[in-house]
């Protein structure tokens, strides 16, 4: 007699092809993270957001930025946007690896990235440094978040 129940085993492991996208996903949130880092220091040193530009929400500050700030602050913002958007994905991809450790770092990722953008936001409102403070050290997590991710898949790729 065939068994065919609840005793077979099923198989959890992902398929190599959805490591590969995570892991390429991985690095370009990555390259983006240093990038977008360059581009914060270059408006704090560089830039003053205009005074007009304080008090509001955060799309009222996201708004602000695009429309009203210096291009390097557009820019700084439209990134940001797009990491946020590629964090998600990442997070998306993670799940579908069934991969715990690429979903936990991913999902902290993704919340380092949303926490930078509200402080980005409070640092058009106000222009305070703990703001700016707080942008720098969250893409520093999503960073190494970014950066153990890629360690992660590199030490499940290797043969046993």
């Amino acid at each position: 007699m065939i068994d065919s129940g609840p005793t077979q085993a099923r198989s959890t492991a992902a398929p190599a092809g959805q490591l590969d996208i995570v892991r390429r996903m991985s690095l370009g949130v990555a390259v983006a993270l240093l990038v977008q880092y360059a581009l914060g220091m270059v408006v704090n040193l560089y830039i003053t957001v205009p005074a007009r530009d304080h008090g509001g929400g955060i799309l009222t500050a996201a708004g602000r930025a695009f429309a009203n700030g210096p291009a390097a602050v557009a820019v700084h913002a439209g990134l940001g946007l797009l990491l946020i958007i590629g964090g998600i994905s990442l997070v998306v991809r993670s799940v579908r690896s069934r991969h715990r450790p690429l979903i936990w770092l991913s999902a902290v990722s993704l919340l380092s990235i949303l926490g930078a953008a509200l402080n980005g936001a409070a640092f058009v409102n106000s222009g305070g440094n703990g703001a700016s403070l707080g942008m720098a050290l969250l893409t520093g997590v999503a960073l190494l978040c970014s950066v153990l991710s890629l360690y992660v898949l590199s030490s499940s790729a290797r043969p046993r």
